[in-house]
């Protein structure tokens, strides 16, 4: 239900994040020879970041010719966007499923933003790390757990700088649906704090690469 004047903004952003990541779905599965994980990481982080998801795909992963991806992804630059892509699916859906949980429970903001830093943290480390990562990093699954403990660690601490104070501000003000999960302005909220998150982690996810 269109309330307010904000809620043509949200109505139309969460469509084209849907169709967005449509698109890379598609793509990604039918003509980008990508690993797995990096193809579900490119979908759901287009789906949780709309239209600024499918550029990063299209400029930084989507292949532009037929047995050109691997030189395509070379640049530092594209392999930080990778890195980041692969955190921030990780993170962000525990952060989402932990926002989530919590609004339907009631929990005051604080409590929300402690139970969303250790289920993002945790699904990113033992599942999206450890577990799917698990065939390109070789090794058992306690010593990827250990191998990317301080990688997942430094990388969530940098998306949640970036996030936290964006849910705060928005859920916090004077539009009390984005508080709600049902309501389409809470999955907008969030939608802009994925992307600022994204943001402020891309940069130490470029210095991991390097590194």
């Amino acid at each position: 239900m269109i309330l307010q004047p904000i809620d043509f903004v949200v109505y139309a952003w969460l469509v084209i994040a849907v169709l967005s990541a449509l698109y890379v779905a598609y793509d990604q599965f039918r003509n980008n020879p990508e690993a797995p994980v990096m193809k579900w990481g490119f979908v759901l982080v287009t789906l949780y970041m709309g239209p600024i998801g499918l550029l990063l795909y299209v400029m930084a992963d989507k292949e532009p010719f037929a047995g050109t991806h691997e030189r395509f992804i070379q640049p530092l630059w594209k392999q930080g966007v990778g890195s980041t892509v692969h955190c921030v699916a990780g993170d962000a859906t525990g952060i989402i499923l932990a926002a989530a949980v919590t609004a339907l429970l009631g929990f005051p903001m604080w409590v929300d933003v402690i139970a969303e830093y250790a289920f993002g943290f945790l699904l990113g480390l033992l599942v999206f790390q450890s577990l799917f990562m698990r065939e390109i990093m070789g090794g058992s699954y306690t010593a990827n757990v250990r191998r990317s403990f301080v990688p997942e660690l430094l990388s969530m601490n940098m998306m949640m700088a970036g996030m936290a104070p964006v849910m705060i501000l928005l859920m916090m003000g004077r539009d009390m649906r984005a508080m709600w999960p049902g309501e389409p302005l809470f999955w907008f909220v969030m939608s802009l704090g994925i992307t600022v998150g994204f943001l402020i982690a891309y940069p130490i996810n470029v210095w991991l690469v390097a590194k």
